[in-house]
């Protein structure tokens, strides 16, 4: 619905239980029963202006207050369900290039796709990292999954997460923290793991720090960790060197891993192709890791 300026209000969110039409939810879905923890209000974001350059149009959503789902049901589902974490600095959630796109490519191997539009960074603190409200939000979200696991026919073994830019930071830390929660308990999805049992990486932004020479501190690597899928380009200096080195991580613990590397292609591509480069292939290679470890229906 237009709102009065220049802004698209985005739609109060609906149960679990509420209808989906032509396999994707007609209204976010919320994974709090109330306030999240640290907010004081309630606001599902608003969607900024498209710009001219972006083609196809690139949706950019800010001031996320209250974090929504966005399912995307396959035909028939395998028992694979992926939580998708968009990019956007963590100052804005990009839902479609990263985010929907992705969902529908996976609802094509069988498997159910749900995109976290988490809290955007305008009220967080200076001495809050901006990853810590998303990556609370991550962690409630592959719990309400477990816990909504037979409504979407999902096994509850088979529950991944996929991160692009920022939400593939936040998909790094969730990847590694083991059993941390990052908030207090508030009701019985909070009992249920929020751990997945594969990740895809796609050009996890910042994960390592120059200034040190070193990835996050909050990366923490053991032979226990599950799966991982990396992809990133040689040509993008947010996320090149700390994709490698987050690699060599799992590695160094033999945790079952995949690195894709492509010479050129930049930043923020989503699951689309770029001029001069290869890097549009790499849904193909996500698609025969999936299938490969039976996540997948080939």
């Amino acid at each position: 619905m237009l709102s009065l300026g220049l802004f698209i209000a985005i739609a109060a969110p609906m149960d679990a239980q509420d209808t989906v039409a032509n396999g994707v939810s007609n209204q976010p879905i919320a994974i709090w029963p109330d306030l999240p923890p640290g907010e004081t209000v309630k606001a599902f974001g608003e969607q900024l202006p498209a710009r001219n350059t972006d083609i196809p149009t690139i949706t950019r959503v800010e001031k996320i207050r209250t974090p929504t789902i966005d399912l995307f049901l396959p035909k028939v589902s395998n028992g694979t369900g992926v939580v998708i974490l968009p990019g956007g600095g963590f100052a804005r959630v990009v839902p479609d290039m990263e985010g929907s796109e992705a969902a529908m490519r996976l609802n094509q191997l069988g498997i159910t796709a749900f995109v976290l539009r988490y809290r955007t960074s305008e009220v967080t603190p200076a001495e809050e990292p901006k990853y810590l409200r998303p990556l609370q939000d991550a962690q409630r979200a592959v719990r309400w999954v477990r816990a909504n696991a037979v409504t979407w026919r999902l096994k509850t073994d088979r529950i991944g997460v996929l991160g692009f830019s920022a939400g593939g930071q936040v998909a790094c830390i969730l990847h590694t923290t083991g059993d941390k929660a990052a908030y207090e308990a508030i009701d019985q999805i909070d009992t249920l793991s929020f751990r997945p049992d594969f990740s895809l990486f796609i050009y996890p932004w910042n994960v390592w720090d120059s200034k040190t020479e070193r990835l996050l501190p909050e990366l923490q690597f053991s032979k226990d960790l599950p799966p991982a899928f990396i992809v990133h380009t040689s040509d993008d200096k947010s996320s090149a060197l700390g994709a490698a080195m987050f690699y060599a991580g799992l590695k160094k613990f033999d945790v079952p891993a995949e690195l894709h590397i492509y010479e050129n292609g930049g930043h923020g591509y989503g699951t689309r192709a770029r001029p001069d480069s290869n890097i549009g292939t790499w849904p193909d290679r996500a698609d025969d890791w999936l299938v490969r470890r039976k996540l997948g229906s080939g």
